[in-house]
């Protein structure tokens, strides 16, 4: 019996960034056919300017903000056949968590503290990386989020040692039998 309400056939990536959100979402969407969301560029677009601007002039709070509010429009929207990827702060308000699974199939990307480093550590557009240690931020912030991850996700997938197609075959795998078991 499916809990989370009338079950769409959306896949909805989360995880901490880094984790391969983006090119995962653009790799399913290759696959499936699906349409394809990345609710960073959404508030990109809608503010018309980058994230780290929004963080700069509206703080954390006012991206937060932007990001429930997106999530919220994507659920009212009632979307199918849609890949959603996340920004990795999205599961941090209880709010985003509900709608993430009302929105489909959610599916934590995880990754461990030195892989995001290395996959993150020249991108100048990470705002809360530009620390002395971001590799501290990093394992202190996948500390935290890991309870919301679980809480929200589906299905948990280690990307590490991975690439974008074994893990877009992995999640195609297990949302069809999700799906198939909640007709």
């Amino acid at each position: 019996m499916n809990q989370d309400g009338p079950q769409v056939q959306n896949i909805i990536l989360i995880g901490f960034m880094g984790c391969g959100k983006s090119t995962v979402g653009r790799e399913l969407k290759r696959m499936l056919g699906f349409s394809w969301i990345d609710t960073d560029s959404v508030i990109e677009q809608q503010a018309q300017c980058s994230i780290t601007d929004i963080f700069a002039r509206e703080g954390e709070e006012g991206f937060r903000d932007r990001e429930t509010d997106v999530l919220r429009d994507l659920a009212a929207q009632q979307l199918r056949s849609t890949i959603i990827s996340t920004g990795g702060g999205a599961i941090l308000r209880e709010e985003n968590r509900a709608l993430l699974r009302q929105l489909g199939y959610v599916v934590w990307l995880r990754a461990n503290a030195e892989t995001v480093y290395q996959r993150t550590r020249k991108n100048r557009d990470r705002p809360i990386l530009q620390t002395q240690n971001p590799r501290a931020v990093i394992a202190d912030l996948l500390q935290q989020r890991e309870p919301m991850y679980r809480e929200c996700s589906h299905l948990a997938i280690e990307v590490s040692g991975l690439n974008r197609t074994e893990i877009a075959v992995g999640i195609i795998e297990s949302a069809r039998y999700h799906f198939a078991s909640q007709e």
